[in-house]
């Protein structure tokens, strides 16, 4: 099973995100309410035989460590590359920082690349999409992270579905 830990945004910014444009681009599939989160940290490919220890390492993260979480997404739409439509998530980096230093020891090593949190709206399938014409795109939004939750990712060739395993209440 694929496993990462995330942070998901409430109902009122998920309104936000939902009013967002969505124009038919061949070769773009644009992510659904359902898959709108931020990952603090991806874990990879866990065995079966393993999730229960991942998930108590999980239970171990230190979340009092960063503070009161608050997330500030925006100020617009930009890509990664040319085949990734996100908006920008600040406010998660001590949040993320924790996580990966509970985490390092499970799944696959964390990358050893600074956390930049986003949010994804789209996906280009292959060479087809070329998203970058739809970047800048105001959106805006902030919120109270209110938990942060190991999920559980299944591929689907609609996008992936996503079941949380468990969760940290913050604050």
């Amino acid at each position: 099973m694929r496993l990462f830990v995330a942070v998901w945004p409430p109902d009122d910014v998920v309104d936000v995100l939902a009013d967002l444009p969505r124009p038919d681009v061949a070769g773009v599939r644009w992510t659904t309410p359902g898959q709108w989160h931020v990952t603090l940290r991806f874990l990879g490919r866990v065995a079966s035989d393993d999730v229960e220890q991942v998930t108590g390492t999980f239970g171990r993260i230190d979340v009092g460590s960063a503070g009161p979480v608050s997330a500030e997404m925006g100020p617009a739409t930009a890509c990664l590359g040319r085949g990734i439509l996100q908006v920008p998530v600040q406010g998660l980096d001590e949040l993320a920082r924790a996580t990966v230093e509970a985490t390092a020891d499970v799944g696959q090593p964390p990358e050893d690349r600074p956390f930049h949190g986003h949010l994804t709206l789209a996906r280009a399938r292959g060479r087809k999409g070329d998203l970058r014409r739809l970047r800048g795109a105001p959106l805006a939004a902030r919120w109270k992270v209110a938990e942060l939750t190991l999920v559980a990712s299944t591929p689907h060739r609609e996008g992936s579905r996503y079941e949380v395993v468990a969760s940290l209440p913050l604050g």
